[in-house]
């Protein structure tokens, strides 16, 4: 398949600025949405003596918190833990409760538990999660540097802050809440996406030396049209995958599931688009030949 990437860089690049800027802007103006981990909130558990649709319970629930989230428990699975970002004084969570019984006729035992709740993502998480991502971002540098050369690890560490502010304008333009399974899902797309990066520099890096009269258009040009198949492939079987969890699994396992998919497609995108294009444009930068000095490879 021929790809001409390195014609179109800028257009592709551009895209992905104009989704980043946006999400910015957003975040300037609107905010994120912080979920209940982050804002803390109130806890109610309910047994209702039969398990109840998710659904039903929004009726409810929705009237005070459309992001509450809502968890069934118990082994029959007929209780039900609900937790919304709005802090409640006992009466409220009474009244609250109240709702529920009148809708569903349970006495006043059904109210297992009740109680607020501080945020469980604190400053301190929030400074471990982006010490962690800045860590593996470095070690990643080094060896793909050790591996390759700078240059591609520079490549490899764009496409990687591209997915994650993809994933991350996404959010914001959509306002969708933020809580700890987007947190988690970040660091796995940090540790997903450079894998897609690295096949195509490995290719690249196979074409140098194969093609030494080639310019570093043809090579790049080349590289990916070769891999792009495999790319894609690996995506949609990876998507398949996530998809079913995020139709046919619970709430949280769906809180998990949505960034993976957001973060998988934007990965995708920056391995074909984003990566190459930017080795190409760090080794044209300076370079008085159009060509690549195959020696430097390891």
């Amino acid at each position: 398949m021929k790809i001409n990437v390195t014609k179109y860089m800028k257009m592709f690049i551009t895209i992905s600025l104009i989704i980043i800027f946006t999400g910015l802007l957003f975040v300037i103006f609107r905010g994120f949405n912080q979920g209940i981990d982050f804002t803390g909130g109130t806890l109610i558990q309910i047994d209702f003596g039969e398990k109840k649709s998710v659904d039903e319970l929004r009726e409810i629930t929705d009237t005070l918190d459309k992001n509450a989230s809502i968890v069934h428990a118990g082994d029959d699975r007929s209780q039900v833990i609900i937790r919304t970002s709005k802090s409640m004084e006992n009466d409220e969570r009474l009244e609250f409760f109240k709702l529920f019984k009148e809708k569903f006729n349970l006495s006043d035992e059904a109210l297992i538990n009740q109680k607020k709740f501080e945020p469980s993502i604190g400053g301190e998480t929030q400074l471990k999660a982006l010490v962690s991502v800045i860590i593996a971002t470095i070690f990643m540098l080094i060896y793909i540097s050790i591996r390759f050369e700078f240059r591609f690890g520079i490549a490899a560490i764009v496409a990687l802050l591209h997915d994650v502010l993809i994933s991350v304008a996404v959010y914001a333009i959509f306002k969708l809440p933020l809580n700890s399974s987007f947190i988690a899902a970040i660091l796995t797309i940090v540790g997903y996406s450079i894998n897609d990066t690295i096949v195509v520099f490995d290719r690249i890096r196979e074409n140098v030396k194969g093609m030494r009269k080639a310019t570093f258009e043809d090579i790049v040009n080349t590289s990916v049209g070769q891999t792009v198949r495999r790319s894609i492939n690996t995506s949609i079987t990876t998507l398949m995958a996530i998809a079913a969890l995020y139709i046919f699994g619970v709430e949280s396992i769906k809180d998990f599931a949505l960034p993976l998919i957001i973060g998988v497609l934007a990965g995708t995108y920056s391995s074909i688009f984003i990566a190459s294009p930017t080795w190409y444009f760090l080794s044209t930068r300076k370079s008085k030949v159009n060509r690549y000095n195959a020696n430097k490879i390891k």
